[in-house]
């Protein structure tokens, strides 16, 4: 192996190295970049070791503990993780039993990552977020506004960061030119249409 083939294995290592926080439980470990995807409540994942079929799970979903289930060790913590921090951390605990465990953690389907639309609109229900979504973007999604909707007074409630918040949509300032008003949907927004 080349020098520079090693050196960067070796900040390779140490990169993945800081990606395992461990605190007072060892089986916690944070995110050290929030720009990563978050695992979430509901999600399903797929964790695939390599070489060993014993230890990879086709499917898996997160319970609403945070945790998963994994053979042999039992639940891991995996909710408010990236997938590259789960991936460090079931690999950590598979070294006690598998040489040198090499894992895949894949998300297979982003269940923690729902919007819901209700009230005057032609097809209410749950849609997943599976990329950026504007208030626009979901009202397409639902199949537009029935014939009653009064498009001047809809409300959409966030939860987050400990707080509630409602936000009054109006649809005529923003097919009128004004999309600083068409805000960009979080996970568990609810619109509904009056």
């Amino acid at each position: 192996m080349s020098i520079k083939r090693l050196i960067n294995f070796q900040m390779a290592v140490l990169f993945c190295l800081a990606c395992v926080i461990n605190t007072s439980n060892a089986d916690q470990v944070t995110n050290p970049d929030a720009s990563l995807y978050t695992i979430g409540i509901g999600d399903i994942l797929s964790i695939t070791t390599w070489k060993e079929p014993d230890f990879t799970v086709d499917s898996v979903r997160v319970r609403s503990d945070g945790k998963i289930t994994f053979p042999l060790l039992d639940d891991i913590q995996a909710e408010g993780l990236s997938t590259m921090v789960l991936k460090m951390a079931v690999q950590k605990k598979l070294s006690v039993y598998v040489e040198s465990p090499n894992v895949t953690v894949t998300l297979i389907n982003p269940m923690s990552r729902q919007i819901y639309i209700l009230g005057e609109i032609l097809r209410t229900g749950e849609y997943p977020l599976i990329k950026k979504l504007t208030v626009m973007q979901a009202f397409a999604l639902a199949g537009g506004f029935t014939e009653w909707a009064d498009k001047n007074k809809i409300l959409l409630y966030r939860r987050g960061n400990n707080k509630e918040e409602t936000i009054i949509i109006r649809y005529k300032d923003i097919i009128n030119g004004d999309f600083s008003k068409d805000i960009q949907l979080q996970p568990d927004d609810t619109i509904i249409v009056p």
